[in-house]
């Protein structure tokens, strides 16, 4: 998931700081989210995959499809 997150910042040519804020968190925790070195809670995999257009699936691995589920269909 650490991984998934960064590429998808770096895709959007984003900084962490930038992500950081929408999360409501200082950059130095986002950071330490993208290296695995702390876990990434459920509702900000939730609110980071509606900012990127992605379902958690991806982020958490689940899945290799990036587009979000249709409505009805989320798990």
């Amino acid at each position: 998931m650490y991984l998934r997150i960064r590429e998808l910042r770096e895709d959007r040519d984003l900084p962490q700081k930038t992500v950081a804020s929408y999360l409501l968190c200082d950059q130095s925790l986002y950071s330490k989210y993208e290296r695995g070195e702390r876990p990434l809670p459920l509702e900000l995999a939730d609110r980071l995959a509606d900012y990127f257009g992605t379902s958690v699936d991806y982020l958490l691995g689940r899945t290799d499809e990036k587009t979000p589920y249709p409505p009805g269909r989320r798990r």
